[in-house]
């Protein structure tokens, strides 16, 4: 094992129990999603030997190509998809996601209603909101949040878990979440997926069930291959 992931891993889940505990949380409410994307399962290992159990991926492609070895292997492990999923892909990402934190468009929520009901899967299922109604952004518009999640639980039967949102850059990360955090409270939904390395203690501070974390966990993150990766 690795005595840099041990620690660093470590470290977050100290950080993560005292943000808890300065929010007057139980720490168990907090899953922490270590963000593996763009590492191998060489450096995914390490990780889960020391005991890590619930990773995030961003690509489809990606995580197929290393998780189904690393599941048979570890039959424990949960995977997230965290970042933004095609329709087309739905078949595959409700194969191999436990939950999904990106739902944000009609036709994608047709797309996964279709597998769900097909493979008799039902991964837990976010809706993004794109809190700083960034336009290069996905997510869903804070206006329009309340009805999407109507429509996906009326017209399609979907269980719609929770919420996830990113918040832009360079603003205070607080006003992003309290407005995530708002939104979930009014539609009754129970799980908010927000913060990562940076902000995550903030996020806790605001209600976070789920923290996506990466850089704190695996270091700088290997150069892309591809030019759309992120």
């Amino acid at each position: 094992m690795s005595e840099t992931e041990a620690n660093a891993l470590a470290r977050v889940r100290a950080e993560i129990a005292q943000a808890c505990r300065e929010a007057g949380r139980d720490p168990a409410g907090v899953t922490l999603v270590a963000v593996s994307k763009t590492f191998d399962a060489p450096a995914i290992e390490p990780v889960i030997r020391a005991g890590q159990r619930v990773f995030g991926e961003n690509r489809v492609q990606e995580a197929k190509g290393k998780w189904p070895a690393l599941k048979a292997r570890y039959p424990d492990l949960a995977l997230h998809l965290v970042g933004s999923l095609q329709s087309n892909k739905a078949k595959e990402a409700v194969a191999l996601f436990d939950a999904i934190h990106s739902l944000d468009r009609p036709s994608l929520a047709d797309a996964l209603a279709k597998e769900i009901d097909r493979q008799n899967r039902r991964p837990l299922l976010f809706v993004e909101v794109n809190t700083g109604s960034e336009p290069q952004k996905a997510g869903v518009l804070p206006e329009e949040a309340d009805a999407f999640i109507a429509r996906c639980r009326e017209s399609r039967g979907l269980s719609v878990a929770g919420l996830m949102c990113i918040p832009p850059l360079d603003e205070a990360p607080a006003p992003h979440f309290a407005l995530t955090a708002e939104i979930a409270r009014r539609n009754g939904l129970s799980l908010l997926s927000m913060g990562m390395s940076a902000d995550f203690a903030v996020a806790i501070a605001f209600g976070a069930t789920h923290v996506r974390v990466g850089t704190a966990i695996f270091g700088t993150r290997p150069k892309p291959r591809a030019s759309g990766e992120q």
